[in-house]
C-alpha cells in the first residue's frame, strides 16, 4: 500500500509548478509569446560558452569510463579540491577537500544537510519568507519546520522572533540569501546580529545549533554589491550550493555541500553525508557534469539581464501604485498584493494572461512574487496587461 503521507502530497502540489503548467496549457491555446509568465524560476540565459567548450573536450579527450563511470562515493576529490580552493580564494576560508561533498544541486545539499546535523523530530527554524520546497525537504527527513514571521519593511531576519523561538529541541536554521522570493540580501549587520544570537543561544540550550545556508542565487547580485558569505560570520555553518544559476544549468543537477572547517566534527560532515547519500539513494551526481563545473567555478552566465529586467519592472509596478521592497539581488520581486488575498489576486490575474505566484506558500500572505528570468522584451510587453489588470479590477 502506498503511504498515506505520500498520497496526501499529491494533494498538495507546487503551486509555482502548478501555475507553470497552467501558462504552458494556456500558451498552447494562444502562443506561449502571449502568456506573460512569471511563475518558475528557470535561467533564461545560456551557459557559459567555457562551459559548453568544457564538455566538449572531455568527451573527445577523457576515457569514456572516467567520464561516464561511478565517481567515489564521496564525489570526485579533484573536483572538491578545486571547489575549496575557490571558495577559499573568493572569501578567505579555510576548506579543504575534506570538506566539500557534491550533491545533486542545491536541493540534494540541503537533503544532505539537514540529515547530517538534525535528528529525526528536531525542529528547523526558517526565517519568512522562504521558498516553498523546504517544508517537504525538511519534514522529508523526519524534522519539524517551524516558521520565523517575515520582517516585511526590509525582509531582513526578525532576530527577536528567531531567539523567541530557539528551544531544547532547535537543531538547526535555514536561511536563504539572496533570497527567493523576496529578492533581500542579508546584510553583514544581520548575518553578524544572527551568528552572535546563534552562539549565545546555543550556550542556553547545551547543544551546537548549526546554520544551513542556502545559496543558488549567491552570484545575482545588483549594484555592484560584494557577497556577504554567511559561514564568515558563524563557525558551526554549511553552505548549500547550485550551479543552476550561477552558470545557468539547472538540469544537470550540480551543487554541493560545504562545511566550515571550524564547525563541530567537521571532520565527520562529508563522510556521514556519504553515508546519508546510502540511505537516500543520492550516490553522487554524474562524474562528467562534476568534471566540468571544476574548471568554470569562477564563471557565471551572462547574468546582467536580471538587473535590467528588475529595475524595468520595479519602475512599473511602482508607477502602478504597488508597495515592495525593491530587490538586491536573484530574478524575483515580491509586492504587496492590491488586495489582502494574494491568491484571489493571482486569480484574478490569470484572466490578463498573467502567471503571477502568491505568496502564501512562501509564508508571506499578502504578496506576490514575479520571477522576471524572461527575456526583456517580453517584459516590456506585459506592462500593457499589468495596466490594464490594475486598472480594470482595482480602479487604478
Amino acid at each position: 500500500m502506498i503511504p498515506q503521507n505520500y498520497i496526501d502530497m499529491l494533494g498538495a502540489k507546487s503551486v509555482i509548478r502548478t501555475l507553470s503548467e497552467w501558462a504552458t496549457a494556456r500558451g498552447q491555446e494562444i502562443g506561449y509569446d502571449n502568456v506573460f509568465d512569471y511563475s518558475l524560476g528557470n535561467p533564461s540565459v545560456p551557459c557559459p560558452e567555457k562551459f559548453t567548450q568544457t564538455m566538449i573536450r572531455l568527451l573527445q579527450t577523457e576515457q569514456p569510463v572516467t567520464l561516464h563511470g561511478y565517481s567515489p562515493s564521496l564525489t570526485i576529490p579533484s573536483v572538491r579540491q578545486a571547489v575549496a580552493d575557490s571558495l577559499n580564494r573568493r572569501f578567505g576560508m579555510q576548506y579543504g577537500m575534506e570538506h566539500i561533498f557534491m550533491t545533486t544541486g542545491a536541493a540534494g545539499a540541503l537533503a544532505h544537510a539537514l540529515r547530517c546535523v538534525c535528528a529525526p523530530g528536531q525542529e528547523v527554524l526558517v526565517p519568512a519568507p522562504f521558498f516553498p520546497e523546504y517544508k517537504p525537504y525538511i519534514e522529508g527527513a523526519g524534522l519539524v519546520m517551524r516558521t520565523i514571521p517575515p520582517r516585511p519593511a526590509d525582509f531582513q531576519i526578525d532576530l527577536d522572533a528567531m531567539d523567541a523561538a530557539i528551544n531544547e529541541n532547535t537543531a538547526a536554521v535555514l536561511i536563504n540569501t539572496p533570497n527567493n522570493p523576496s529578492g533581500a540580501v542579508y546584510t553583514a549587520e544581520t548575518m553578524q546580529a544572527l551568528a552572535d544570537l546563534l552562539t549565545a543561544a546555543s550556550a542556553r540550550i547545551g547543544r551546537h545549533i548549526f546554520l544551513i545556508s542556502d545559496e543558488p542565487y549567491r552570484e545575482i547580485l545588483f549594484g555592484g554589491q560584494s557577497i556577504v558569505y554567511p559561514a564568515k560570520f558563524y563557525a558551526d555553518t554549511l553552505t548549500c550550493y547550485s550551479f543552476s544559476k550561477s552558470l545557468s544549468l539547472p538540469g544537470e543537477r550540480i551543487g554541493y555541500v560545504a562545511a566550515n572547517p571550524a564547525c563541530q566534527q567537521a571532520e565527520l560532515i562529508v563522510p556521514v553525508c556519504g553515508q546519508i547519500s546510502r540511505g537516500t539513494g543520492h550516490n553522487c551526481p554524474a562524474s562528467i557534469i562534476q568534471l566540468a563545473v571544476a574548471q568554470c567555478l569562477d564563471e557565471t552566465s551572462d547574468l546582467s539581464v536580471y538587473e535590467r529586467n528588475m529595475e524595468l519592472i520595479y519602475a512599473e509596478l511602482k508607477r502602478l501604485g504597488f508597495e515592495m521592497v525593491k530587490p538586491d539581488g536573484t530574478f524575483y520581486i515580491f509586492p504587496r498584493s492590491l488586495e489582502p488575498d494574494a491568491v484571489a489576486f493571482c486569480q484574478k490575474a490569470t484572466q490578463y494572461d498573467l502567471v503571477l505566484v502568491p505568496g502564501d506558500s512562501f509564508g508571506c500572505p499578502g504578496h506576490f512574487r514575479m520571477a522576471y528570468c524572461i527575456d526583456t522584451e517580453k517584459v516590456q510587453r506585459s506592462f500593457a496587461a499589468l495596466e490594464r489588470f490594475v486598472r480594470e479590477e482595482y480602479g487604478r
